[in-house]
């Protein structure tokens, strides 16, 4: 495990330092070997198939997808980011690169800590480097305002989250995440048990997030810059997801009183914030409500409890991280060149950039769950979890499937389609960089299709 956190860590000094004609070249080539190197981490030899490396550190077939992903965005960030920082001072380039670095180094900590007190920890040292990201490098004014709902809604869920942990360390003497899921410690069976539960979980919620808690993720999403968006769609949001699977072996048996409601409104936020979709003017806030949308049925799936729920979400996870990433890349080179986000206003890009039309479809293929994409394999676990759980949900869950559908056909033919406003005819061509991103993003979704229990969790 050490032998990838250090050398993350040693990229922060780096960024500062190094000679500035071959800052970004060495960066982006140094973390595509850290990403390569995570690769190993898919192998899990020993029988509980938790490898641990330090007390405090420990990788098991949970954790090791997410530090993986990680890992791969952070080359995919920088590529991203170059035209964006292309007019910036030298010093600017050097705080964005560290910042990133920084929030890599956290990432990978966060998702690899055994201890729970030292999760929450890190959890919360995430915020720091995406807060700087989003209110130093967004693009208006209205940046600072996202910036302060990100932090605020974040914080202020997290803290109840922290009292119940310190109660865990006083009553259990350790806070240790493999000896809770071998120990499975039950909850008092007092009438304070359900506000516990609650405090455990509502920071993930909001993490993640559930609907009705979501309203902070689409203006950090649309005031973010590029490389802000792509680590919060891919990596931050499952956090939450991650800290739900591992706070939950603690909090047997789950009140049933508090987890159906939970259930319904992540079922309906599926249907609302799909809704909304169909009805959104700015493509990044499109994008953002769908994220929304699809983490319902990941909350949904963890509050289950059942391990084809359990493997759905974690396949899910790792899908969705893929290619809500690649959607921001490719609204991203929309943007650079159009200088606008709003859909009306920008049609018949296939014309201009015709390549770029073809990322396009495949990733809103994708994003849409068509067979035979990893996306898939995610959502139907999830969905017969569900079906198995109560058979009305199936109702739900099927018109959640179409409504993404139809909203991902109504992106791709709102920027794609139609007659070329005279003002984009002499667009300037796509790079080779920005290829490179969408194939870098696109290959792990075709490889995963091959062998998709190396991130199913659980099951491997």
């Amino acid at each position: 495990m050490l032998k990838i956190i250090i050398p993350t860590a040693f990229m922060i000094p780096s960024a500062l330092l190094l000679n500035p004609n071959i800052l970004f070249l060495t960066l982006i080539g140094y973390s595509m070997l850290l990403s390569l190197l995570s690769l190993t981490l898919f192998n899990h030899p020993l029988t509980l198939k938790i490898v641990n490396t330090t007390p405090y550190f420990s990788i098991d077939p949970i954790s090791a997808p997410l530090i993986i992903l990680s890992c791969w965005l952070l080359p995919l960030m920088i590529l991203a980011s170059q035209n964006h920082l292309k007019t910036e001072p030298l010093n600017r380039k050097r705080m964005f690169l560290m910042m990133l670095t920084t929030l890599q180094t956290t990432l990978i900590m966060t998702f690899a800590a055994s201890e729970l007190i030292m999760f929450y920890i890190l959890f919360e040292t995430t915020l720091i480097p995406t807060l700087i990201i989003i209110t130093r490098w967004g693009n208006q004014a209205e940046r600072l305002n996202a910036g302060l709902y990100f932090l605020f809604y974040t914080l202020s869920s997290s803290l109840p989250l922290l009292i119940a942990l310190l109660y865990l360390n006083n009553k259990y003497l350790h806070t240790s995440m493999e000896l809770f899921l071998l120990n499975q410690p039950e909850l008092p069976p007092t009438n304070t048990s359900p506000m516990f539960w609650l405090a455990c979980l509502l920071a993930f919620m909001v993490k993640l997030p559930l609907y009705g808690l979501h309203l902070w993720l689409p203006k950090a999403h649309v005031e973010a810059p590029i490389a802000g968006s792509m680590v919060l769609a891919a990596i931050l949001l499952k956090l939450g997801g991650y800290g739900l699977i591992r706070i939950s072996p603690v909090l047997n048996p789950h009140p049933p009183a508090l987890m159906f409601p939970i259930i319904i409104l992540a079922l309906w936020g599926i249907l609302m914030t799909s809704s909304i979709c169909l009805r959104q003017t700015d493509l990044k806030a499109l994008i953002a409500y769908s994220s929304v949308s699809h983490m319902g049925l990941v909350i949904s799936a963890i509050m289950l409890q059942t391990p084809w729920a359990m493997t759905g979400a974690i396949t899910l996870m790792i899908a969705h991280g893929l290619t809500s990433s690649a959607l921001f890349t490719l609204a991203n080179t929309n943007y650079e060149r159009t200088h606008t986000r709003t859909l009306l206003l920008v049609r018949g890009l296939q014309l201009a950039l015709p390549l770029m039309s073809t990322w396009w479809l495949l990733i809103n293929l994708t994003n849409m769950a068509m067979p035979p994409s990893i996306n898939l394999v995610g959502e139907l676990l999830i969905i017969t979890a569900l079906f198995n759980w109560s058979s009305p949900t199936i109702i739900i869950t099927g018109i959640g499937t179409l409504i993404t559908a139809t909203y991902s056909l109504f992106m791709f033919l709102m920027t794609q389609r139609g007659t070329l406003s005279t003002q984009y005819r002499f667009l300037p061509p796509t790079h080779t960089r920005e290829h490179l991103t969408l194939i870098l993003h696109l290959l792990p979704l075709g490889l995963l299709m091959l062998k998709p229990s190396l991130i199913s969790g659980l099951l491997t």
